[in-house]
């Protein structure tokens, strides 16, 4: 690959929760890197989508959502994960969503302001908008509210845009050598996707507060005869919610189970065994050492 004015660059997707920046972040990749659900929140680390040709690499970086109310550790923990990545990046994606504007939008963009590098508006989600003419006040209020360096109306769900998108990004770059070998995709581990595919899988299909409550912790991954071996051990805070996440008579459990095997074979090219256990470790989720003990390190 030739380095000649060969640019590269870290670009950040950030907004709130649910705006669909994992979404884009597969898309733009050409892969599933992040796992993706209707419900906030579902992004609690930092995860690098890598995207190389032969003129530029373009390194993304998706973020947990930013929002303002920080009850918990792992509100803090997420928030500190997208946050920190601001000042090391060469470009900025704030994405919106074309819907709706809400308060944590505001509190996200002030912390966007000052920063040296240019910071690109993607309004998100315009294949809801019945009457596409609702979408011009929106792109209006955006331009008075800061002087974005573009504002590109776009769809993660069709497709629509994103090229233009990945464009406004590319001619932003810096002039630079790749930083990671051109076959490269993520920085993150197969051990590491394949706890996101189960959470992505138990997000899914829990009810409304159940997700926030678990993490996913993978005990064995190794390959034997062919086969990859995958023990994985659901962490839920509270004694109550073991039941609802194994189901009746164990048929959730065992519907998660097949459907992130499925999504393991594919993305790892294998054949996957996967074993599911359930355990509790109360309150996790706001403890700052049962964080770290389970991964939560804002890296």
């Amino acid at each position: 690959m030739s380095t000649d004015k060969f640019r590269c660059g870290f670009v950040a997707l950030v907004g709130r929760p649910n705006v669909g920046k994992s979404t884009i972040l597969n898309r733009l990749v050409g892969q599933k890197i992040s796992i993706t659900s209707r419900r906030p929140q579902t992004t609690r680390h930092r995860i690098l989508g890598i995207k190389t040709d032969k003129h530029q690499q373009i390194v993304f970086v998706d973020t947990p959502g930013l929002h303002a109310k920080q009850p918990r550790a792992m509100n803090r923990y997420l928030n500190r994960a997208a946050v920190d990545i601001l000042a090391d990046v060469d470009v900025v994606v704030f994405v919106v969503d074309a819907t709706r504007w809400q308060d944590d939008d505001d509190w996200v963009l002030e912390k966007l302001k000052n920063l040296s590098c240019p910071v690109i508006a993607a309004v998100n989600k315009v294949d809801r908008l019945g009457d596409k003419a609702a979408l011009l006040p929106q792109l209006q209020m955006l331009a008075d509210k800061h002087a974005f360096a573009e504002i590109i109306p776009l769809s993660a769900k069709t497709g629509d845009q994103l090229q233009t998108l990945e464009a406004a990004v590319r001619q932003r770059l810096p002039e630079s050598p790749p930083f990671y070998a051109e076959d490269q995709v993520t920085d993150r581990s197969e051990r590491f996707l394949a706890a996101e595919l189960v959470r992505e899988k138990l997000f899914r299909k829990l009810g409304e507060e159940v997700p926030y409550g678990l993490t996913v912790e993978i005990e064995r991954f190794k390959e034997e005869n062919k086969v990859l071996h995958i023990y994985a051990l659901i962490w839920v805070e509270k004694a109550s919610q073991k039941p609802i996440v194994i189901g009746n008579k164990g048929q959730l459990l065992k519907d998660v189970g097949r459907e992130a095997r499925q999504d393991m074979q594919q993305a790892f090219g294998q054949k996957v065994f996967l074993q599911l256990w359930v355990k509790v470790k109360e309150g996790w989720a706001d403890d700052e050492r049962a964080l770290r003990s389970l991964g939560y390190d804002a890296t």
